[in-house]
Order: C-alpha cells, then structure tokens, then sequence
C-alpha cells in the first residue's frame, strides 16, 4: 500500500530511496528524473524542478522537471545567470538551510519568477500561495554550488514545516551528490581516456621520422585527448631563436595566430611562475596583450564564457625543454571545448604531452645528428671521404650516361702543419673551419665541396671547363686572401684539377690525374695545376 505524501514515515522512505539512487549506476540526467520524483511522492509536491549550475556560463539551467507537461514546457531548458539567484539566497530568506521566498516579499523584476501554478492558494493559519516560491542549494562537498532545487504546488496546500525543510535540504544534499559523484567520474574518466591517448601519443613518437611529424602527432593527441580545439607547436631556430610554426590542428601554421615573426624573448614575459600551474602558464588576456609586442600575435578565443572558472580569451602556453633546461619550441592551446579553465590534472596531463614531445624532438635531432655525421665530417660539416667516393663514382656514371662533363678539383693547405705545431691544433681546427665556409661561399648552387682528410678537400664542379674551373678556383683564393681569420694570414692553397670524360672516364683514375696535378702544382709552386 502506497505511503500517503503527509504520512511521518514518507520522508523517511524519500531519503531512503533518494539515497539508494545515488548509489546506483545511471547517467545524470536519468538518474535526477528519478530523484525529482521521489521528493514529489515523499514530500508532496506536484512540481520539483532541479537548476544545473554551468559553470562555462556563471548561470543556472533547468534540466529536469518533475510535474504536469505545462509546466515542463514552460521551465525545461530556461536559464537564470548567477546574478539573478544572488538576492535570493541571503539570510532573509534562508530558514533551516533553505530558502522560503513569500507571495510580495520579493520583486522578481522583468524575469518574473518562472511558472506560477495556475490554482488556487491554500486556506487558514500557515497557507501556502502560488507566489510562494522554496528552494534548497545543492553544494559539493568543497562549498560551491552545484545546483539549485525547487519544490512548488505542495498537495497540503500549507507553506513548509520546520521538519520539512529539514528533509527538503537533506534531499538536496542527496542530489547534490549524485551530481558531484557523476561530474567526477565524468572527469575522471575523460582523464583515463587522455592519458590512454598520451599512451598511444608516446608509443608512436619514436617511429615518426621528423620533428614536424612528431609535433602533428602531440598536437592531435591534446586535441582529442584534452578537448582543445586549436593547438599550435613551434620550435625556436637554433642561430636566430625564432618561433617557427611546425605543426598545428585546428589553426594552419600560417594562420592569422602569428602576425608576424615571433622570437623565444617576445614570449619569455609571459613565461612568469605567478601564472604557472603544472608546468604551463595560463593568462588572462589582458595580461598576455601587455605582455607581448603589440602586432606579435593576431588571434582571439571565439569558444569563450564567462564567470569565474570560464575560459574568456585567455592565453594557455607549454614551453619545451631539452634536457639541459633550455627552452627549444613551444605548445600552444586555445578553444577548449567545454569553454572552462582547465582543470590542474588536464594541466598536468598538457605537461606530460609537452615533456613527451621534447623528448621525442631532443631524440630525433641526435638520431639526424648520427646520420649527418655517418657521411659529414664533424669538424668542417662538409661531406666525409666516403660521401665523395659514392658521388664520384657517381657523377662519373652519371657523365658516361648522358654526355655531360663535369671537373675534379682536389686542394689543401699549404704550410697547415706549421700552423699547427705554431699556435696548436685547437687554431688549426678554426682554420680548417674558415676554409671550409670559404669553399661553400666560392661554389655555385650546383657544386659541393667535401673534406677528405687532414687539410684535403675536393670539388666536384658541374659542366666545367678549363675557364669555368680557373673561376671557382680563383674565388676561393680571393676570399681566402680576403679572411679576417688570424690563423690563415700567410696560408696559400694548392689546386690540381682533372675532368671527366676528358682526362678520364674512371673515378680512381680521374681522382689519380687530379692528385697528380695537385702534387705538381705544389712543387712548382704554381698553386694551380691541370692534368697533363
């Protein structure tokens, strides 16, 4: 037999049934339909309605609606700021932990007060009226509010006992758990799911070849890890320190972000610990615009709120570190879906993919280091012996096959050991160094120039002559000639030079001819020697 909604024990079998919802498995919304009717059979009201505080927007929003289809129609979905709800919740009309608002004692303004109950009010000492309006604060457990709930249309027709509020704001207290607890697991589980993606992000760093593919994969997987919809990563140039866009989701790297160029000391006044949480720097934008030079950056969030936890155009940046500490690059993130400052474990998780991306750039720039070095000479950075054997052969083949010519110069230092047993080798190697510029700056776009050991180099010069090999040959000289370099005052150069097909149609013998020529040119002196 049905509980009368006045019976002693109904409240008691509400907050019995309130309770063993919240444990129960369900989405939200569900799981609060339930809820609002069971403090309408408890405590016998014909309309409850529970306002959601979204937190995005500083305003509350009714999500469920307990009572006859007018009333749903006209409140579900109707929306009041935060603003609205603060005149109400003062101690004047607070009784009992909850808030009594008589007919006349409040004026609702423009807004009106919402629906009233089209009936007619209750009778004699303590009668309710349609005007009346009672409603209990849902807080989470650290004080803030996570909703509001509102009783109307009690079946008594009596304004509440002081007993009945205290079952009301228990009730209360009862969904604002359930709220918190699905809004937590709902955080919770969007935390598994971004460090699953981080997981997958890692797992594939160090198969991705470059440095720009690296970063698209970070940017993607704080996209869909973390629910920022524009992500931006850049890394510094190593001479300059400019902040070159490398990879970006949501903008385009030469999108209206970045006005114009960008340098790592533009951003370094905004990289201060009073805005560090996490390891990132999260400012509001008016701080960020003081900040940085006017013209720098040319974007403004569109995805914004407003209240105190809302995103509002702020500026949200992750530095990126080598393993010494120093800054290379940064990640930048804008547009966060839920329009919400991130949490500090989306800030933390933010890190994570930043120290992951770092990692990979740090690891990939020592593997291209290795395969740099495999055919470059350390010291000069000029292709090693075995990288001109491979071209040689080559271009000789190359020659053969399609009727073209091409010359051998072979050169090196004169009196280059004097300099060293001199001033040392540290000088010899700045000497070696120079030289080594001297011949890139000489060549033309389709020449090269390789260090083959010691104080030897080689050219191989494309479609040459005689004439056209005389010209290299005396550029080089004249910007030797022209150095500022201390150590080379004084240093002359040797050339022997051969060409293919004409003096040879075989890589060790034109390297032969050419060394033969070199030799004899630094017999006699003359600093330049063809192949005989």
């Amino acid at each position: 037999m049905a509980t009368p909604p006045n019976s002693p024990i109904s409240p008691l079998r509400g907050l019995l049934e309130v309770s063993r919802l919240v444990r129960a498995e369900g989405d939200l919304p569900a799981l609060l339909a339930a809820i609002a009717r069971t403090i309408s059979a408890s405590l016998g009201y014909e309309t409850v309605v529970i306002n959601l505080y979204r937190p995005a927007w500083d305003d509350f929003c009714v999500t469920t609606v307990h009572g006859d289809e007018g009333a749903r129609a006209s409140l579900l979905g109707q929306v009041r700021d935060h603003s609205e709800w603060e005149p109400l919740l003062t101690a004047r009309f607070r009784r009992r932990g909850a808030y009594v608002v008589p007919a006349g004692a409040y004026d609702w303004g423009d807004s009106g007060r919402g629906d009233i109950p089209d009936v007619e009010p209750g009778t004699g000492a303590g009668a309710w009226h349609p005007e009346d309006a009672l409603f209990a604060p849902m807080r989470h457990a650290d004080g803030h509010l996570l909703g509001i709930l509102s009783v109307d249309e009690p079946v008594t027709r009596l304004r509440p006992t002081d007993e009945e509020l205290d079952v009301l704001v228990s009730l209360a207290d009862h969904a604002a758990l359930a709220v918190q607890s699905a809004q937590e697991a709902a955080e919770a589980a969007r935390h598994r799911l971004a460090l699953e993606q981080l997981l997958r992000v890692s797992s594939r760093l160090n198969d991705e070849p470059a440095a720009d593919e690296i970063l698209r994969a970070v940017c993607t997987g704080v996209r869909d890890a973390l629910g920022f919809q524009n992500v931006l990563a850049l890394l510094a140039d190593p001479k300059t320190s400019r902040l070159e866009p490398r990879a970006a989701v949501g903008w385009s790297i030469d999108g209206p972000q970045l006005d114009g160029s960008i340098f790592l000391a533009d951003v370094e006044p905004l990289l201060d610990p009073v805005f560090e949480i996490e390891g990132c720097f999260l400012l509001p934008s008016d701080e960020a615009e003081r900040r940085v030079p006017s013209g720098k950056i040319g974007y403004v969030s569109q995805l914004n709120g407003r209240g105190p936890r809302a995103w509002n155009r702020h500026w949200l940046l992750v530095p990126l570190h080598d393993r010494a500490g120093v800054v290379i690059g940064m990640l930048g993130a804008d547009e966060p879906e839920d329009r919400l400052l991130p949490s500090a474990e989306k800030l933390q998780a933010l890190r994570i993919f930043a120290n992951q991306a770092a990692a990979a750039i740090v690891a990939s720039a020592h593997l291209e280091e290795l395969r740099f070095l495999a055919d470059h000479d350390t010291l000069t950075r000029l292709p090693n012996r075995r990288a001109f054997v491979d071209r040689l052969d080559g271009e000789v083949a190359r020659a053969l096959r399609y009727d073209r010519t091409f010359g051998l110069v072979l050169c090196d230092l004169d009196g280059f050991k004097q300099l060293n047993d001199q001033f040392g080798h540290a000088a010899g190697d700045e000497a070696l160094r120079t030289f080594a510029r001297i011949l890139r700056d000489a060549l033309r776009k389709t020449d090269d120039a390789f260090r083959i050991g010691g104080d030897e180099f080689a050219l191989l010069l494309a479609e040459v002559g005689e004439d056209a090999a005389r010209a290299v040959v005396r550029r080089i000289v004249e910007r030797l000639e022209a150095s500022d370099e201390a150590r080379l005052f004084g240093i002359r150069t040797s050339f022997g030079v051969a060409t293919c097909p004409g003096d040879a149609s075989d890589p060790q013998a034109l390297f032969r001819l050419a060394d033969e020529a070199l030799y004899l040119a630094k017999r006699n002196g003359s600093g330049l020697q063809f192949a005989a």
